[in-house]
């Protein structure tokens, strides 16, 4: 267990820029807003491993982990509007998203029991850079709205897709296998930041 958390603070610490979301393609509708989670490693690891960790944690955390991304990641996409009066620069932004990806995979791989309200907490705070990010892509001629309302929607059925895993695990007296899927995730970070994806 300290090896990984050793290893996940010298990844974090080091990395560079992920630039996984600067000039990543239309924002303009509401199809491109539900495509664009489906498109890059870091979102659907991040969004899926989410649902994963809600599910592992159970009760409450079902729907109030998943809805607390999802919420303030469109505050996060409102600051990062470049169109709106409301812009606000936000720093360490790729470096952040970089780090929730392996963050999550890490609580989800050790399946990291933390209290209702921290667990939101440490989630939304990942959330706001990752809406920071996509807000930030918006051109500033058009609104963004309907960009962002299928991007909420894709990533809640990202988060959906973790939590039903997740269940389906444990009815099936799989559960190590979520535990898997985190370490897959963590991997996935490192793989983001050696370049390999």
């Amino acid at each position: 267990m300290k090896r990984l958390l050793a290893t996940a603070a010298v990844l974090v610490a080091g990395s560079a820029p992920a630039f996984a979301h600067v000039g990543h393609g239309a924002t303009e509708s509401f199809a491109a807003g539900i495509a664009h989670p489906l498109s890059g490693l870091d979102h659907m690891a991040v969004m899926v491993a989410v649902g994963l960790w809600a599910a592992l944690k159970g009760g409450r955390a079902l729907w109030l982990w998943p809805a607390t991304f999802v919420g303030v990641m469109l505050i996060g996409g409102a600051l990062g509007m470049s169109g709106s009066l409301a812009h606000v620069a936000l720093p360490f932004v790729e470096p952040a998203i970089l780090a929730s990806v392996v963050a999550f995979g890490i609580l989800v791989a050790l399946a990291v029991d933390l209290p209702l309200w921290v667990g939101a907490a440490i989630i939304g705070a990942f959330a706001v850079f990752h809406g920071h990010a996509h807000g930030a892509e918006v051109a500033e001629d058009i609104g963004g709205l309907e960009y962002m309302a299928g991007f909420a929607l894709a990533t809640a059925s990202l988060h959906a897709l973790g939590i039903g895993f997740a269940l389906f695990a444990a009815r099936h007296s799989l559960r190590p296998l979520v535990r898997v899927a985190g370490a897959v995730c963590v991997a996935v970070g490192a793989g983001l930041y050696t370049g390999v994806f």
